[in-house]
């Protein structure tokens, strides 16, 4: 381990694990997915993912990196079943995949924090042209890349692990602030009653899907990152609490966004929330309004920071992200760290170039690919985040339980999580993780991600 490097502590490892958890993915997409999924009926279905069926894959995937201490391919065949290979290499590409539309969308973030330290407010309402501007878009995104790849260049502790101390408490701190100010806005209680009181009429197979997926990719599950981050863990941390402090902190702050974010929507449209789930640009073109009405100055400097904190969040995912396919090339080719993170960086950057036309720049990949029985073609970028997201993330933690199950053992398994967690055996939480591990996953999960497969791409639905 120490070749590889490690977190100097059980604090560093849940800090960073949570920040590759916490991102985008909790402020950016996540209430826009709640809006869509017509409010609290999502959150529910969302929560019972993260707690119920995330967490066992979650504690499985630390404990495989730990038992290993390798990348997601090399860990599979280091556990003695070299055709398992193949799922960590699903993984690393899954992440690699989610990098390269991530990194625009880190991109967007961190342009709205230059137009709006400069008081540009009315670039909320020109999003839509904002993200046409691949060279300005473009730059932002090399920006964001290079910042990743300088931090992961430092290693595991001294850069991943310093980062995320810095940069997690930080976002929380702001986060909360925001919450309080949004809670004080006209209008404030439709915005919360729509997020938390749920309608069950708008619970589908479409919504239960898109939580599902939304829970994988918050948590940064079925992509590997988790493995690779276990591998650097030490042998007397426990794995389960450290598992239960990274799914809290990944919840919670995806909660108080939608506590922060709709609020404000509320109030810019005077309690309408039909609005709500109008898609991904929510946060980009909600925010800057809400952000104008606090005054040319306030308004300057809390709207910039909260977009230089939302790049942060996203920075810390980012992170993570790029360290899969970075610790596979230095333990499997033997690359020096250093020009691993450049060369990975540098391919996902050019990966990432569809997913920046796609968004009205140009044609051919904004409107890439008509599935089966839709009737608007989709565009590059959101073909490859209902690839990766909704399809390779469910199968990647199905299998990941089938493996541990019946291939590993959860004998295995058991005793690999009981180092560090001395009252593990025998105990209730055991005996769930056995459960679940071996039938509620592979069959909830297996279930969902067919379902989701044959209604998202061939316009097929069973139920």
């Amino acid at each position: 381990m120490s070749n590889r490097g490690s977190f100097s502590n059980k604090l560093g490892f849940i800090l960073a694990a949570a920040g590759s958890a916490v991102g985008l993915g909790n402020i950016w997409s996540f209430p826009f997915e709640v809006g869509a999924g017509g409010g609290a009926a999502f959150l529910l279905v969302y929560l019972f993912f993260c707690f119920i069926l995330c967490f066992p894959v979650m504690v499985t995937e630390i404990a495989i990196g730990r038992k290993t201490q390798l990348n997601p391919a090399g860990a599979y065949e280091a556990l003695g079943f070299k055709k398992w290979r193949i799922l960590g290499l699903l993984g690393i590409i899954s992440g690699v995949v989610i990098l390269s539309f991530y990194n625009v969308v880190a991109g967007w973030a961190f342009g709205f924090f230059i137009e709006l330290l400069t008081g540009h407010f009315e670039i909320g309402s020109q999003f839509s042209t904002f993200i046409k501007d691949v060279f300005k878009v473009g730059l932002y995104a090399m920006v964001f890349m290079f910042a990743t790849a300088f931090i992961v260049s430092k290693g595991v502790s001294g850069g991943i692990e310093r980062a995320s101390k810095i940069l997690m408490p930080t976002l929380i701190t702001m986060i909360l602030g925001l919450v309080v100010y949004s809670l004080t806005l006209d209008h404030a209680f439709e915005g919360i009653k729509f997020y938390l009181v749920p309608d069950f009429s708008e619970l589908t197979l479409s919504v239960m899907g898109n939580a599902m997926g939304q829970a994988f990719f918050s948590l940064s599950l079925g992509m590997g990152a988790l493995i690779t981050y276990g591998s650097y863990v030490g042998k007397n941390d426990n794995i389960v609490t450290s598992a239960a402090f990274i799914t809290l902190a990944d919840v919670g702050i995806a909660f108080i966004a939608g506590l922060m974010m709709f609020p404000m929507v509320a109030y810019l449209t005077d309690g309408t929330m039909e609005g709500a789930g109008q898609g991904a640009g929510l946060i980009f073109t909600v925010l800057p309004g809400a952000f104008e009405s606090l005054g040319p100055l306030l308004g300057v400097v809390i709207g910039s920071l909260f977009f230089l904190l939302l790049s942060f969040a996203a920075l810390t995912s980012t992170v993570s992200l790029l360290e899969v396919p970075v610790a596979y090339i230095v333990d499997e080719k033997k690359i020096k760290r250093n020009r691993a993170v450049w060369i990975m960086a540098t391919i996902i950057f050019v990966l990432g170039i569809p997913s920046l036309l796609s968004n009205g720049y140009s044609g051919f990949f904004s409107s890439f690919i008509t599935y089966v029985g839709a009737e608007n073609a989709t565009s590059f970028m959101d073909f490859a985040q209902n690839v990766a997201n909704d399809t390779f993330l469910p199968l990647g933690g199905c299998l990941i339980s089938i493996f541990a199950a019946y291939a590993w053992k959860t004998k295995n398994l058991n005793e690999e999580i009981a180092l560090g967690y001395p009252n593990y055996m025998g105990s209730f939480i055991q005996k769930y993780l056995n459960f679940a591990v071996t039938i509620l996953c592979p069959l909830v999960l297996g279930t969902m991600f067919l379902l989701t497969l044959l209604q998202t791409f061939f316009g097929v639905t069973l139920f």
